[in-house]
């Protein structure tokens, strides 16, 4: 059984401006990019519990190959990706999104 996955605003513009950037450093890796955010958002729905939990309720999925993650809360019936966040940058931003 799938989930659903809704992304917040702050999310998509994330996701974005990573795909800017990284296609703005080689034709094709922003379409890499997505792929991976596709890949996570595909196994999220599939198995939303199987993540690490960084907060209550609020879990964390790694992409493969970048240094990102999908930073995401468990609602009833559905998922929330709060962030889509750079290992590198401070987690209070992604924090006071999630309360």
């Amino acid at each position: 059984m799938t989930v659903l996955v809704e992304f917040r605003a702050e999310a998509r513009v994330e996701i974005d401006e990573a795909f800017a950037w990284y296609e703005q450093q080689s034709a094709g890796l922003g379409a890499d990019f997505l792929r991976a955010v596709e890949a996570a958002v595909e196994s999220i729905s599939r198995r939303p519990d199987s993540w690490p939990l960084v907060r209550e309720n609020v879990r964390r999925r790694l992409l493969r190959r970048f240094p990102y993650s999908l930073i995401y809360r468990v609602d009833p019936g559905r998922v929330v990706v709060v962030a889509c966040f750079h290992a590198r940058r401070d987690p209070a931003r992604w924090r006071a999104r999630v309360g």
